[in-house]
C-alpha cells in the first residue's frame, strides 16, 4: 500500500493545552487528587482533565499532571504555571524525498524512523512496528477501527510512554496499532505535530516548536 492510499480517519479530542493558568494540587488521595486551574478546583481521579490539565496519577505523596503535552510531578501545595520554563523553540528542517518528509524520533526511547502525515489525527503504526518496539497492544490497547482509502482497517488505540521529536518529548501520547504491515512507517500525526508551527515551502517543510 502506498502512502497515498493510507489515510487515517480515526476521530480524536484532542483540546489544546495553555500554560497561562496556574495548577496547583490542593489535597492528594489514593488514584485522586484534588486540583485547581486557572482558579477552578475539582477532584480528578487518574485519567480526568480539568481545564485541559490531565491527571496522570495520584498517590497521598504527590501527582503527576499533563500540561501542554508535558508530564509535571507536583507535590501538595506545589504549583506550575507559565512562569515555569518552556521547552526552547527549536526548528526542524525537512527535506521532501520520496514525495514524502521524514524525520527520525524516539519511540518509548527507541529509535524510529517517522513519516510526517499532516492527514492523520493520530499517531499510527503497523503491528509489525508495534511488536518491534514491545508496545504491548493486544494486552493494554482497546479495539477500534480506522477508515482508510482501502477500507475499514481495524486495529487498538493504544497510549504511548513517550514520544521524542527533536528537543521534545511528548508522553503519555495516543497511537493507532494497524493490524498487519501497513502502513510501512510509523506515521506522526498531528496529535504531535499540533505542537509545533509547519512551514511548508515547496520540497522544504520547517518545523518549528511551539512556545
Amino acid at each position: 500500500m502506498s502512502r497515498a492510499l493510507f489515510c487515517l480517519c480515526l476521530s480524536l479530542l484532542l483540546p489544546g493545552v495553555s500554560l497561562a493558568a496556574q495548577v496547583r494540587v490542593l489535597a492528594l488521595f489514593p488514584g485522586k487528587a484534588l486540583l485547581e486551574v486557572g482558579g477552578r478546583r475539582k477532584v480528578l481521579a487518574a485519567g480526568q482533565e480539568l481545564n485541559g490539565v490531565k491527571l496522570v496519577a495520584a498517590d497521598p505523596r504527590e501527582a503527576r499532571v499533563m500540561v501542554d503535552g508535558r508530564v509535571e510531578t507536583l507535590r501538595l501545595g506545589n504549583a506550575v504555571s507559565d512562569r515555569y520554563a518552556r521547552p526552547q523553540r527549536q526548528e526542524i528542517r525537512l527535506l521532501r524525498r520520496d514525495n514524502a518528509f521524514h524525520l527520525d524520533g524516539l519511540i518509548n526511547g527507541q529509535p524510529v524512523r517517522m513519516l510526517v502525515d499532516t492527514g492523520a489525527n493520530t499517531m499510527a503504526l503497523s503491528e509489525r512496528d508495534a511488536r518491534r518496539l514491545g508496545i504491548p497492544y493486544v494486552q493494554e490497547g482497546q479495539p477500534a477501527a480506522a477508515r482508510t482509502a482501502s477500507g475499514v482497517s481495524h486495529g487498538y488505540v493504544v497510549r504511548l510512554r513517550s514520544v521524542k521529536v527533536g528537543s521534545r518529548t511528548f508522553h503519555d501520547v495516543q497511537a493507532m496499532v494497524i493490524e498487519g504491515d501497513y502502513p510501512q512507517e510509523v506515521l506522526l500525526g498531528m496529535n504531535v505535530l499540533r505542537h509545533f508551527e509547519m512551514d511548508h515551502r515547496d520540497n522544504l517543510m520547517i518545523l518549528r516548536s511551539r512556545p
